[in-house]
């Protein structure tokens, strides 16, 4: 896809604003630091023009050069994610809010930002009960949340397993999966039923159901969670739907945004 994008039309300026986005996104892809052969193979870019981009990048301090000659995003991207963050947690909050009102229940938004999960909206669950690890720009391993698990199910197993080396799958509560083959398992009876379950396997207690937004530009899952005394079975199946149907409604604002 990034051959794709880098060969698209557009002289000048503009097609090197879409090369140099496309070295961005692969670099996020790797999970935040590549090499310059990794670059040229996923961008499917000239070494000519990745060197004259990413001197542009590290320049401008969107890309930093590492001791080790690898090439990682820089700190100056920091600032634009927060400020997209918050913007896509505002236009993102009505819809978790009715899910709130349907279902009782903590509603979230999550997206994968290089090989963690970070929490970008929420509304909070009507019922007074205790605080749980899931809040705004909460980032946790993908592993052992719901969100997490139904964004890993969006990818490709090899991806999987490369995310998984570079971070572990440290063991958070005693139903933590740590067997990378045991949670590809899991990945694919989530891609076949269409929503993942988390049962207290981030925090003892808590359980939690997601499922992801199709098509989002970068990839994206709603959920709701709450205490296990709530969140029985007969809560998810009736939360499931409406979950999807929120996830629908998400994407359709996307859509609607990065065609505008």
């Amino acid at each position: 896809m990034a051959e794709t994008s880098a060969k698209g039309s557009g002289t000048g300026g503009v097609q090197s604003l879409k090369r140099a986005f496309t070295l961005l996104e692969c670099i996020a892809d790797a999970g935040g630091e590549v090499g310059l052969s990794q670059l040229a193979q996923d961008s499917g870019l000239p070494l000519p023009t990745i060197h004259r981009l990413l001197r542009t990048l590290v320049n401008q301090g969107y890309v930093r050069q590492q001791p080790s000659r690898r090439y990682a995003l820089g700190p100056r991207l920091i600032r634009l994610g927060e400020n997209a963050s918050r913007q896509v947690g505002s236009w993102a909050r009505p819809y978790l809010v009715k899910l709130v009102e349907e279902i009782g229940e903590t509603a979230n938004m999550a997206m994968l930002d290089g090989d963690e999960v970070v929490y970008v909206a929420q509304a909070p669950s009507q019922h007074y009960s205790m605080r749980m690890f899931t809040e705004v720009g909460r980032r946790v391993s993908p592993h052992c949340t719901a969100v997490g698990k139904a964004l890993l199910a969006l990818l490709p197993p090899a991806t999987v397993r490369d995310i998984l080396a570079r971070i572990g799958m440290p063991r958070q509560t005693e139903h933590t999966i740590t067997d990378p083959d045991v949670l590809l398992a899991e990945l694919e009876r989530i891609r076949e039923q269409g929503y993942a379950v988390d049962n207290g396997e981030q925090e003892i207690g808590v359980r939690c159901v997601a499922v992801a937004v199709p098509d989002a530009p970068t990839l994206t899952a709603v959920s709701i969670s709450g205490p296990e005394g709530r969140m029985t079975d007969q809560l998810f199946e009736r939360a499931i739907p409406l979950l999807k149907r929120t996830a629908q409604d998400l994407a359709a604002e996307f859509s609607y945004a990065t065609s505008s």
